[in-house]
C-alpha cells in the first residue's frame, strides 16, 4: 500500500529503527531520535543497494517518488544510480575548484 503524507507525519518512532515502505522499493527509515529518511532499496550486478534519497521534510512524498522513478530509469539504462550520485556531486566539486582557479587568475 503507498504511503500518505498523513502516514509520514504521524509516524512515530520506535526503540529501534523501522521502515514504512511506499511503492517500487521506496521506503521511509524512521530512526529511534524521529529523524525520517527516504531510501531506495535496488539490486545492481546482482548486489543489492541502498540509495539515500533525503531526509524528510526536506524531500517530500512527491519528490521522493520522482527521485525513485529517475533511479529505476538509470537502473533500466543499466546505471547505477549510486555510482551515478557521486559522479555528479564529484564533477561540481571539479568545476567549483576549476571556476575558483579561473576566477583567481583573472582577478590577479
Amino acid at each position: 500500500m503507498a504511503l500518505t503524507a498523513l502516514a509520514i507525519r504521524n509516524a512515530k518512532p520506535r526503540a529501534k529503527p523501522h521502515k514504512l515502505a511506499d511503492a517500487h522499493s521506496l521506503y521511509l527509515l524512521i530512526t529511534p531520535s524521529g529523524a525520517k529518511y527516504w531510501r531506495l532499496g535496488y539490486r545492481f550486478l546482482d548486489k543489492q543497494k541502498t540509495l539515500a534519497l533525503g531526509v524528510w521534510p526536506d524531500v517530500g512524498l512527491a519528490e521522493a517518488r520522482d527521485k525513485r522513478d529517475a533511479a529505476r530509469k538509470l537502473i533500466a539504462d543499466s546505471v547505477d544510480p549510486l555510482i551515478e550520485t557521486r559522479r555528479r556531486k564529484l564533477c561540481a566539486q571539479i568545476d567549483a575548484t576549476i571556476f575558483q582557479g579561473c576566477r583567481r587568475g583573472m582577478v590577479s
